[in-house]
């Protein structure tokens, strides 16, 4: 006769090791997908196209906003100063694009302006939209 006690018990183990996997790689994510995100730090209620396409060679951003404030770059300039500043681009960079960003309600003579003051610099502007 075994009268010895058995423990019948089974042992209670919470396993975390797949858990920090799982921290590391959504970790890992979000920074990755923070990085690739460019905010635009003007609101601006953009045109929509369908055949829209993006640009990755030197850009800078052209900004108007609806009550009509141009930004370069995020920095606010006045309309009479954006061929000096734009041109001050153009000699750091040979290959330059401007990507416009324009208010929906902006009248399209400010932006043939952009557009014109582009064009004496010899500098390539696109245009941006929003994806329909």
């Amino acid at each position: 006769m075994n009268l010895r006690k058995r423990n019948s018990r089974a042992s209670a183990e919470v396993h975390t090791s797949a858990m920090n996997d799982i921290m590391f790689f959504l970790l890992l994510f979000f920074l990755i997908a923070s990085t690739v995100t460019n905010p635009n730090v003007i609101k601006l209620m953009l045109p929509k196209s369908s055949s829209g396409q993006s640009v990755s060679k030197k850009t800078i951003t052209v900004s108007v906003t609806k009550d009509l404030r141009y930004y370069v770059d995020k920095k606010e300039v006045k309309e009479t100063d954006l061929p000096a500043t734009l041109g001050s681009y153009k000699n750091l960079a040979t290959d330059l694009t401007i990507v416009l960003y324009v208010d929906r309600s902006v009248a399209i003579q400010n932006v043939v302006q952009v557009m014109d003051t582009a064009q004496k610099l010899n500098i390539k502007l696109v245009l941006a939209t929003e994806p329909k």
